[in-house]
């Protein structure tokens, strides 16, 4: 469970810094059109692999969790692309974070010693790389957005957490074709403007990574708690903060660093629980 998480994490991070940065170049709800698509094709091909039960607990929940992702892919890639990734990333991560925890806390999940240390210790991490001082601007609407962003985050991970357990990757597959298709009307009846040409190839390369964290995240979600996979999913920051350095030359303090170092405790801490 620990691993799949983590792996999620990786998985969304890179798809997040893929996103963002395309929403750069084009307008972001033509960016999440492609990235919606992609990340649906990749469902379909693990239908047969992964198999799927379609009741009405996978239609239900996976068509609630689509209408979040409709709203957590556009505000993601929109607070991406009007900030800087080092501080928009862990913005949403804080709120991704949290409000699942708290749903399985009171959901009669228990943790160990190790576990509540844990997720105050990464949830921290998160905090210290979002504090970092930065000469870039950041814009109130850009700080907005972010924590939107994690809410609708937050709660498509809780209802696809909520879908039965043996669905398969129905949920996926449903919610997926809802917020494509969402995301899709509200661009043939919004007008876009011509920011310029979408990067296909990296548009779709984001919702390829997204689905696969999507499923990493059930799988973990329904092997261990909510509140353990949340928390160590919501940890993706590290590698989309990581990406901006590299690519973008965003610079990285001590503190940041001090905040990637953290993250690694808090996962040792919720897996050791």
């Amino acid at each position: 469970m620990i691993l799949l998480s983590v792996a999620g994490a990786c998985a969304y991070g890179v798809a997040d810094f893929l996103g963002g940065l395309a929403s750069r170049k084009a307008h972001v709800l033509r960016v999440v059109v492609i990235s919606a698509l992609a990340s649906l094709a990749i469902e379909l091909v693990l239908w047969p692999v992964l198999g799927a039960s379609w009741n009405a607990g996978s239609l239900g929940w996976g068509a609630l969790s689509g209408v979040a992702s409709a709203f957590a892919f556009s505000l993601l890639y929109l607070a991406l692309s009007i900030g800087p990734m080092s501080i928009m990333a862990p913005i949403t991560a804080i709120v991704s974070a949290l409000l699942p925890a708290v749903v399985g806390l009171v959901g009669g999940e228990r943790l160990s010693v190790a576990g509540l240390i844990g997720i105050p210790v990464a949830v921290g991490a998160i905090v210290l790389v979002t504090v970092s001082r930065t000469s870039a601007a950041v814009s109130l609407k850009a700080v907005v957005v972010a924590i939107l962003a994690g809410a609708a985050i937050a709660v498509q991970l809780i209802t696809l957490d909520a879908a039965p357990h043996d669905s398969g990757v129905a949920p996926l597959i449903v919610g997926r074709t809802v917020s494509s298709l969402l995301v899709f009307s509200v661009v043939l009846f919004v007008r876009t403007s011509d920011k310029g040409k979408v990067p296909v190839v990296m548009a779709a390369a984001a919702g390829c990574l997204d689905s696969l964290a999507n499923l990493l995240f059930l799988l973990a979600a329904r092997e261990g708690m909510l509140s353990i996979s949340a928390v160590i999913v919501a940890l993706y920051p590290a590698a989309t903060v990581l990406l901006a350095a590299v690519v973008l030359k965003e610079r990285i303090r001590k503190s940041q660093w001090l905040g990637l170092a953290a993250a690694a405790t808090g996962v040792i801490l919720l897996a050791s629980s």
